[in-house]
C-alpha cells in the first residue's frame, strides 16, 4: 500500500533486499572483497554501475589498458579514443593510443613491444640480420648474443591539450589538437 508524500518529505526506499539462496556465496565474497559490511558493499557496486552507465549515456566507453613491464597492471578509466599513432622498425614496434576521459582529461598510453637487441663483439652484424632475410645471405657467423628487454607500456594523464606535446609523436599531436578543435557542438533538441 503507497502513500502521498506530504511537501518536504524524501521518499526512502525499503532497506530490505532479498536474495537467492544461490546467489548468497557471490554476496559474502563482495563482502570479503570489500571489507566491509554488506550494505557498502552493494552501494559499491551500484556506485560504479551508475557511473558507468551515465558515462555511457554520455558517449565514453570503459577503457582498459595494460601498464607496466613484463606482467602489467590492468588499469581502466572512461574515455573515448581520439587517435592512434604506430611505428614498427627492426628494433620493434611501439603504439600510442590518445584518449578523452569523462572528466574531460586527456590519457596517453604508449606500448613497446618486446626488443631483441644483438650484443657483443658481432653487434654490429646481429643488427644486420634483425633487417630480414637479405642480411643473412653469404654473412652468417655462429657468434651472436642477443639481449631481450621485455614489452613495456605507460599511461599518462594531463589536463590540458598543450601538455600532450611533450608525450605525443608530432604527427599524432597535429591530428589531436585538429580533433579537438573540430569537436562537434551538441545541441540539445526539445521536439
Amino acid at each position: 500500500m503507497s502513500r502521498l508524500l506530504s511537501r518536504g518529505e524524501k521518499h526512502v526506499p525499503n532497506k530490505t533486499i532479498y536474495v537467492a539462496d544461490d546467489d548468497l556465496p557471490l554476496l559474502v565474497r563482495a563482502q570479503e572483497l570489500t571489507g566491509s559490511n554488506l550494505s557498502a558493499a552493494i552501494v559499491t557496486a551500484l556506485r560504479r554501475l551508475v557511473q558507468v552507465e551515465e558515462a555511457k549515456r554520455a558517449g565514453f566507453d570503459e577503457i582498459t589498458v595494460k601498464v607496466g613491464v613484463g606482467r602489467a597492471v590492468v588499469q581502466r578509466f572512461l574515455g573515448t579514443a581520439l587517435g592512434e599513432w604506430t611505428s614498427s622498425s627492426g628494433g620493434g614496434e611501439e603504439t600510442y593510443s590518445l584518449f578523452r576521459t569523462s572528466k574531460g582529461r586527456f590519457a596517453v598510453h604508449h606500448v613497446r613491444s618486446e626488443l631483441h637487441i644483438p650484443v657483443g663483439p658481432n653487434a654490429e652484424r646481429g643488427k644486420k640480420w634483425a633487417t630480414g632475410w637479405r642480411g643473412w645471405i653469404g654473412d652468417w657467423s655462429p657468434d651472436q648474443a642477443w639481449m631481450r628487454t621485455p614489452a613495456q607500456a605507460t599511461f599518462s594523464v594531463v589536463d590540458t591539450v598543450e601538455e600532450l606535446d611533450a608525450l605525443l609523436p608530432a604527427e599524432l599531436y597535429a591530428v589531436a589538437l585538429q580533433t579537438i578543435r573540430d569537436e562537434p557542438v551538441v545541441e540539445d533538441l526539445d521536439i
